[in-house]
């Protein structure tokens, strides 16, 4: 259909296709809305073409116009959604161009406006626009793909920061319990020890007191008779004198309050914290070096204390976080150094496949790169002794008896990493490097049977007389 028919179907008002065309008297036709809404506004009863009046409020639908617009409306619908060639706006031509500086569709007419423009046919375009679209398409697919894996990772987090949190939290409360079970116990021991010798000085006490009221009844009695003696005449005074006076000699024993009567106070509240302090330090294990689990490998399983790293059937259903490693079976120290010396022993045991020693913070834990570089280490593997390190290749060593333990001692500051046989005191070997990063300890545990476990060690206080 031409742009004159088109514009013929459409309405005088709205100048679009009619939707319900009404026919006035004057045999002009409006949309319903269109002479509703215009009716209304100017309260007069007239044709927007003619002017003429209306003689009905209610005009009729017409129908046949009614029936060819809407025909109309369907046929432009159809063809926008089958893709058929659309028409231009400005020409009423079909698009069949494509305007490479415009980056637009355009008629054969549209062509000649578009001066020192370059044109190519739709379809010689359309593939490489097409696969440029497709590749875009596929990006953001790809990135939506990603955003709905990691959305799906930080849930999981989510679920495992939590299970964390209660697992410590309950950690944490045995912990402190057993130091209250033992602070408890040593109160109790205390006070105990301080009411067995209150009732003993208490029992001291009532002897001394029986004794002494013993004494002052014994007085009392040769005090009365003696007073009697005085009111006896000259001679029966003189001839009772020297006995009633052998009688007062012999009853005067020695009243005074015998030493360490009363409670030692200072025995049970001097230093007391300190003291109950250092014997708390007898019962608990102090470890110069704790394992970080936010590191371990999936299918390693850390102990309670942090101390023991063993190798689990499966993998553990936990964050792939960047602090992880995610090949090796290998788990980090929880703390680093950056100056000073540090000392630590590992129980190797019967492990038959294990590597002890340190790397920097800044090394790949990811994929299989972690042994190429910034790493000090020696191994136990396949029943074979070596070491490596940045410097220094893959190097076999032997020793005169199988391990059991390994300690490895670390001074920042001078370069060296030592390894020792604490055992039979015996150096093993000694790296010499220059750190320039945090280093931290690592364990690597391959064997299923045997865990690697670090030992704690004995403390000692010393305390200084301030005069």
């Amino acid at each position: 259909m031409d742009s004159k028919s088109v514009e013929e179907l459409s309405c005088p008002v709205c100048c679009e296709i009619f939707k319900v065309p009404v026919l006035l008297s004057c045999s002009h036709s409006v949309c319903k809305e269109c002479i509703q809404q215009l009716w209304k506004t100017k309260k007069t009863q007239e044709c927007p073409v003619c002017r003429r009046r209306s003689s009905k409020s209610e005009p009729p639908v017409n129908l046949a116009l009614k029936n060819l617009c809407d025909s109309l409306i369907k046929e432009g619908n159809e063809k926008r959604s089958s893709g058929s060639e659309e028409i231009c706006s400005l020409h009423s031509e079909k698009l069949k161009l494509f305007c490479l500086e415009d980056k637009q569709p355009v008629c054969l007419v549209c062509r000649d406006s578009h001066h020192n423009h370059t044109f190519k046919p739709i379809s010689v375009v359309l593939p490489s626009y097409k696969e440029e679209f497709n590749t875009a398409l596929t990006s953001l697919q790809n990135e939506l793909k990603h955003g709905e894996e990691m959305k799906e990772e930080c849930d999981e987090t989510i679920q495992h920061i939590t299970s964390q949190a209660e697992h410590t939290e309950r950690q944490i409360k045995e912990e402190f319990e057993k130091l209250h079970q033992f602070l408890r116990d040593e109160e109790e021991a205390t006070v105990t020890a301080l009411r067995e010798e209150e009732e003993q000085k208490k029992q001291r006490m009532k002897k001394k007191l029986e004794e002494m009221n013993t004494h002052i009844s014994a007085l009392s009695h040769t005090i009365r008779d003696m007073e009697e003696m005085l009111k006896d005449n000259d001679v029966s005074f003189l001839k009772n004198f020297n006995i009633s006076m052998e009688r007062v000699q012999i009853s005067q024993p020695d009243p005074r309050m015998s030493s360490g009567a009363l409670i030692p106070v200072s025995r049970y509240l001097g230093n007391l914290p300190f003291r109950v302090w250092k014997k708390m330090l007898e019962t608990v294990q102090h470890t110069p070096l704790t394992l970080d689990p936010n590191t371990a490998a999936p299918h390693l399983t850390l102990s309670a204390d942090l101390t023991s790293v063993s190798v689990s059937d499966v993998d553990k259903k936990i964050p792939d976080n960047p602090e992880r490693f995610d090949w090796y079976p290998c788990v980090l120290g929880s703390e680093g150094f950056n100056s000073g010396t540090h000392c630590w022993d590992v129980e190797v045991g019967d492990n038959t496949s294990w590597i002890l020693g340190i790397t920097t913070a800044s090394n790949q834990r990811k994929g299989l790169v972690f042994f190429k570089s910034n790493v000090w280490c020696m191994q136990y593997i396949q029943s074979e002794y070596s070491s490596q390190s940045p410097e220094q290749p893959h190097t076999v060593f032997t020793v005169k008896q199988k391990l059991q333990r390994v300690r490895v001692q670390l001074d920042y500051d001078r370069g060296t990493v030592s390894f020792s046989d604490p055992v039979t005191n015996t150096h093993l070997l000694t790296f010499t490097t220059s750190f320039n990063d945090t280093v931290f300890p690592f364990l690597y545990n391959h064997c299923t049977t045997s865990p690697l476990r670090i030992l704690p060690v004995k403390l000692f206080i010393t305390a200084e007389n301030h005069s």
